[in-house]
């Protein structure tokens, strides 16, 4: 089972049956309230009828059709749709089928991009420490988590990584973005400095750092980083495929934050959840510079059998009708500090030592327990599921939450008051 304790997952196994707007039930038909969306990406919430009744209709009509040489018309219209919401100029969108197969699409891209106008030194790929981009050796080797790695060999090399921008002393219990920390985004100007901007293809981020255990970005770190970025012309790409369709209150964080990255990495709430799908929406200079030789030629060696799969397409755009039809962006940003006041009530609580919320994406530090780091993190997701029925996500001793756009204020205070009880029974 992927990203599992696998025998303690056979001791007391967690399964889930059925799902409905923002509920599971397991195998006797208990409800459980799902605090994570899915796992990130439900934003719609679960089993919504038009999306499955698009799912339904497209498996009737079209079920599949080859991506080599061929296409169909929901593929374009998702592109267009998906464009539309981007920044401007974020105008091309490249399909694949998940949040990781987009993350190495992205930095193939920027790396054609760098042969493409004759910068065929410029290999060099800079992510950041406690950065999460999937699990293909691209984005393992970009990413920041080590226990995602040790055990994998080196990846790739020519990589190099920017500081997290996490400081407990500074930045504790903070709602939105935190005062202090932009300054970390100068340490880029150290790396340019070591390696030369001549050797160096793309920068790569999550905007807000979410498998880590949500974490903001300062005030004006983002700005900064794209500064950077830009005086040494380096390409930026912003890793939003937790960040995406709603979960900070926009279509992507670029709108929130008000910068413009030339690549966005999308996956999870695309079709929330319904069916697998991910891509990257790229800037035209990028691809412009990609639409070169004989017209019959392969501009870009790269894809998958399933990428813009016609159920996947249908899913996507039934969604991205209910995001726009039940405004769930904007929903997203009114119970923001609804969200966030909730979420601090619990700073009290036995061994709570930080709590991050931004948008409707939270994160809790507890105190590691004396059996060893993770112990606790475990006890409570085991504890919230079994006793409080309640699904939420742990990253070693970090809980994490992350509702379905469809929740509300009583919702969320239910969320709230079952989380606490887990965490006080998991002293």
């Amino acid at each position: 089972m992927p990203f599992t304790a696998n025998r303690a997952f056979k001791r007391a196994p967690r399964l889930i049956s059925e799902a409905d707007g923002l509920y599971y039930r397991d195998a006797g038909g208990k409800k459980i309230l799902d605090g994570i969306a899915g796992l990130w990406c439900c934003n719609a919430g679960h089993n919504r009828a038009p999306i499955v009744a698009a799912i339904r209709a497209q498996a009737g009509r079209l079920d599949y059709a080859p991506p080599f040489q061929f296409g169909h018309e929901p593929a374009f219209a998702l592109a267009a749709r998906l464009a539309a919401l981007a920044p401007a100029g974020l105008d091309h969108v490249f399909f694949c089928n998940s949040g990781s197969e987009a993350i190495d699409t992205a930095l193939k891209i920027a790396l054609a991009y760098r042969h493409a106008r004759g910068e065929a030194g410029r290999t060099q790929l800079i992510g950041r420490e406690r950065g999460y981009h999937g699990v293909g050796f691209g984005g393992i080797s970009v990413g920041g988590l080590p226990n995602n790695r040790k055990t994998f060999g080196h990846g790739l090399s020519g990589i190099d990584h920017l500081p997290h921008t996490y400081d407990r002393a500074h930045q504790a219990f903070s709602v939105g973005e935190p005062e202090w920390g932009a300054h970390r985004a100068d340490d880029l100007e150290r790396i340019v400095a070591l390696h030369d901007a001549s050797t160096i293809a793309a920068v790569i981020v999550e905007p807000m750092a979410g498998s880590t255990g949500d974490l903001p970005p300062p005030v004006g770190y983002l700005k900064r980083l794209r500064e950077i970025c830009e005086r040494h012309g380096l390409l930026l790409i912003f890793d939003e495929v937790i960040t995406g369709f709603g979960r900070l209150g926009t279509a992507f964080a670029a709108e929130r934050y008000g910068v413009t990255p030339d690549m966005i990495c999308f996956a999870k709430g695309v079709t929330s959840g319904a069916v697998p799908l991910g891509g990257v929406i790229v800037a035209e200079p990028i691809h412009a510079a990609l639409m070169q030789g004989p017209e019959r030629a392969i501009e870009l060696f790269h894809g998958y059998t399933y990428s813009g799969h016609p159920l996947a397409c249908a899913a996507g755009l039934a969604a991205l009708d209910l995001y726009r039809d039940e405004g769930l962006f904007e929903r997203a940003r009114s119970l923001e500090p609804v969200f966030a006041e909730a979420l601090m009530s619990l700073r009290d609580a036995p061994n709570v030592l930080d709590i991050r919320t931004c948008g409707l994406a939270a994160g809790i530090d507890l105190a590691p327990h004396p059996d060893g780091p993770g112990a606790r993190g475990f006890a409570v997701m085991e504890r919230a599921f079994h006793d409080h029925d309640l699904v939420v996500r742990i990253s070693g001793d970090t809980l994490a939450l992350s509702p379905p756009l469809i929740v509300g204020a009583d919702d969320i205070a239910g969320l709230v008051e079952r989380l606490g009880k887990a965490i006080r029974a998991a002293t």
